[in-house]
C-alpha cells in the first residue's frame, strides 16, 4: 500500500451484508472515558444514574478484571448495555468496552458475544498492547464478519491502546491499518514496563525527570549550591507523536489514565496539557476525574469570546488583522475555527457550557 495513502482508500467490505463502511470518522464530544467494571455489581447499579453525565462509558473487560470474574464481566456488560436506556448507539453517551489482548484466551469470545448481542449499541471497542496494523486488521475481519451475521447497520469502530514500544514504532501504520479506527490513547503504565522505564507511576510525571538551573558560575561554589529544579513530562514525545499520526489519518488522540486519584491538581494540569497538545479527552477512573475532564478538554468562554472575534475580523481569512495589539492571521484564523467548532458540539450536549458560550459578549 503507497504511504501516502490511507486504508481508507483501498478499504472494501469484508463480509456480505457487512455495514458501510464509513469515509469520515465522525467527531463526537468524548472528554471523560469513565472505566467501570462490569462484574462489578455495586459498580453496574450506578451506570444508568451516569448517562448524560459523562460523555463515554468503557466496560472494562482486560487487566482491572480478574482472569476468574472475566466472564462474568464480558455478561455484565451485556446486561447493562440491553437495560440501560440512552447508553450507547444514539444515547447521549457512548458504550465503549475495552477487550481482553489478543493473544488471551478471552478475546476472542469478548468479540463473538458482545457484538451479536449488543452491537446495536456499542459504539468502539478498544483494543489493549496493539503492537501494529496486524492486530487491526485482524480485529477489523472479524467485526465484519460478526456485523455481518448480526445484521447490523452501523460499524463499530475501533480504538487501539499504545502501550508497547513496538506499538509506538508502528503508530502510523496503526491509526491507517483500518476505516474502522477512531483514536488512540496513551497507555502509560504497560508502555513504561515494555520500555523498561525506572518509574511505577501510571501517568503523569516523575520527580527524578528534570532539568537543573545552571550555576551562575563555573565555581565549585556555585556548582554546589542550591539551584531551583523543573521537573519534566516523561510522556511529552509519545503524545507528540501519537497526536501527529492521529491528525494524520483523520482520528482522535486521547490521553490514557492518571493513576494518582487523590491528587486531582496534578491531575487536572496532566489532563491540560494533553489538551494542549492536541488530545480529545482522557480516561477517567473515579468519578471525581469525569469533573475535571469534562472542564479540562472544554475551551474556556473567554478563549471562545477571542475566537469568535478573530474569525469575525479575519472575513475571507486572507490578509491579517491586529485584535488587541496581537496579529491575527490566516494560521490564527484555522486555530479559532478548531476552537469555535469545538464549543458547538460540546454546548450541543452540555447545557451548563452551552450558556457560558452564548453568555460572553463576543
Amino acid at each position: 500500500m503507497p504511504a501516502s495513502k490511507s486504508a481508507k482508500d483501498f478499504f472494501r467490505p469484508l463480509a456480505v451484508g457487512a455495514p458501510t463502511p464509513l469515509t469520515e470518522i465522525p467527531f463526537r464530544p468524548s472528554r471523560a472515558i469513565h472505566f467501570f467494571d462490569p462484574s462489578n455489581e455495586k459498580m453496574a447499579a450506578k451506570i444508568p444514574t451516569m448517562v448524560g453525565t459523562v460523555d463515554v462509558l468503557l466496560g472494562n473487560l482486560e487487566d482491572a478484571v480478574k482472569a476468574d470474574n472475566k466472564v462474568a464481566a464480558r455478561e455484565g456488560l451485556v446486561r447493562i448495555a440491553q437495560a440501560t436506556d440512552g447508553l450507547g448507539g444514539d444515547g447521549p453517551t457512548q458504550l465503549w468496552t475495552r477487550i481482553n489482548s489478543l493473544d488471551s484466551p478471552w478475546a476472542l469470545d469478548d468479540l463473538t458475544t458482545l457484538v451479536p448481542a449488543i452491537g446495536d449499541k456499542l459504539d468502539v471497542i478498544m483494543v489493549p498492547k496493539v503492537q501494529g496494523a496486524e492486530d487491526i486488521h485482524y480485529v477489523d475481519r472479524l467485526l465484519a464478519q460478526l456485523e455481518a451475521k448480526a445484521g447490523l447497520t452501523r460499524p463499530i469502530l475501533i480504538h487501539a491502546i499504545l502501550e508497547t514500544a513496538r506499538g509506538v514504532a508502528n503508530v502510523e501504520e496503526i491509526c491507517g491499518a483500518s476505516p474502522r479506527m477512531q483514536g488512540l490513547s496513551l497507555g502509560p503504565a504497560d508502555l513504561a514496563a515494555d520500555r523498561r522505564m525506572k518509574t511505577t507511576r501510571v501517568g503523569g510525571g516523575h520527580p527524578g525527570y528534570l532539568v537543573r538551573q545552571d550555576p551562575a558560575d563555573g565555581s565549585p561554589e556555585a556548582i554546589a549550591a542550591d539551584r531551583t529544579t523543573y521537573q519534566q513530562d516523561l510522556w511529552h514525545y509519545t503524545i507528540a507523536r501519537m497526536v501527529d499520526a492521529c491528525a494524520t489519518h483523520g482520528i482522535y488522540p486521547y490521553y490514557g489514565p492518571f493513576g494518582d486519584i487523590t491528587d486531582v491538581v496534578a491531575c487536572e494540569d496532566q489532563f491540560r496539557n494533553a489538551f494542549l497538545l492536541g488530545c480529545v479527552g482522557t480516561w477517567s477512573l473515579h468519578p471525581k476525574q469525569i469533573a475535571i475532564a469534562n472542564r479540562v478538554f472544554a475551551p474556556s468562554a473567554e478563549d471562545i469570546a477571542h475566537a469568535r472575534r478573530v474569525v469575525a475580523a479575519m472575513g475571507d481569512g486572507t490578509g491579517a488583522v491586529m485584535l488587541d495589539g496581537k496579529m491575527e492571521d490566516d494560521a490564527s484564523l484555522k486555530q479559532c475555527l478548531v476552537m469555535v467548532e469545538l464549543a458547538e458540539q460540546l454546548a450541543a450536549i452540555d447545557p451548563e457550557l452551552k450558556a457560558a458560550y452564548d453568555g460572553i459578549e463576543d
